[in-house]
């Protein structure tokens, strides 16, 4: 094993630095006043209205509307980050079993179909995805929140992989048993998944909790607004003399650092093994 020097240290602590700072200033920023933020900037030291400001942007009911709350919008991240890993999980699931147990022609030829369509990011089917959610009536819902996205290549690649290093004698013990399609699935698969499930749904849930486009064309009704628009509306008021409310824009954005961060603490051994164990 090659010894660890004390340059490997400073790297790690340079990095850890880099990492933590922004949060760090977010976090004591947020406790300021707008007023102090707007005239004396970012700040690495706490103010003294951390609780007001904290207190205000969960309970607090505002927006044009005047009924929003932060706790609302947060609620709604929370159902956006869950839907979609929920359900990208087990449409990745069913179609990575589809393609490595049944044999079928050019099962090989649609995965890779289903892989290429990572190259194709969400702006480029966004429109025609809108327009069938509006003309479906799904617009300011959750289904047209959540459905339209939920095909997963990534999800599909990382089980199938997965799936692949399964050993076959499994399947054939299963058979003897007695075992069909949907037992071998429920009964063996998917206690085996567990790790690989871990480490897609915290992909999945974070990559559904920081959306923020897809939220803004299917949502006007302020009620289904998700905390990065909620940040992102606080930001735009510069009405005369008034100035946006900084301090609200930071905490909400410390709030939307929690979910994520408390997933990935709690599922982390999970997600390690479930990207590494695929390989063996």
């Amino acid at each position: 094993m090659n010894k660890v020097t004390p340059f490997d240290h400073l790297v790690l602590i340079l990095g850890t630095l880099l990492m933590v700072t922004p949060i760090a200033i977010a976090v004591m920023t947020s406790t300021h006043t707008a007023a102090d933020i707007h005239v004396n900037g970012l700040s690495l030291l706490p103010g003294g209205d951390g609780i007001e400001t904290y207190s205000t942007v969960l309970t607090h009911k505002g927006g044009f509307t005047g009924q929003v709350t932060g706790a609302r919008m947060m609620m709604n991240s929370l159902i956006l980050g869950l839907g979609f890993a929920v359900g990208k999980i087990v449409l990745s699931m069913l179609a990575a079993y589809a393609l490595v147990y049944f044999r079928f022609r050019f099962a090989t030829a649609m995965f890779w179909v289903i892989f290429t369509t990572l190259l194709l990011p969400l702006e480029v089917r966004i429109m025609p995805s809108y327009q069938v959610m509006a003309e479906l009536g799904l617009l300011n819902t959750y289904t047209g929140l959540i459905v339209p996205l939920l095909a997963s290549a990534t999800g599909t690649f990382y089980f199938r992989q997965f799936f692949k290093s399964v050993p076959d004698e499994l399947l054939e013990a299963a058979r003897i048993d007695g075992a069909g399609p949907v037992r071998f699935f429920i009964d063996i698969l998917l206690p085996l998944s567990r790790n690989m499930i871990a480490a897609v749904f915290i992909i999945m849930f974070v990559y559904g909790w920081n959306q923020y486009l897809w939220p803004m064309l299917m949502t006007t009704e302020e009620s289904f607004f998700t905390l990065m628009r909620g940040i992102k509306q606080i930001l735009q008021v510069w009405i005369g003399s008034q100035i946006p409310d900084y301090n609200q824009a930071f905490a909400l954005a410390v709030l939307a650092l929690l979910p994520p961060v408390a997933i990935v603490v709690v599922f982390q051994s999970w997600f390690i093994k479930g990207l590494t164990e695929s390989d063996k």
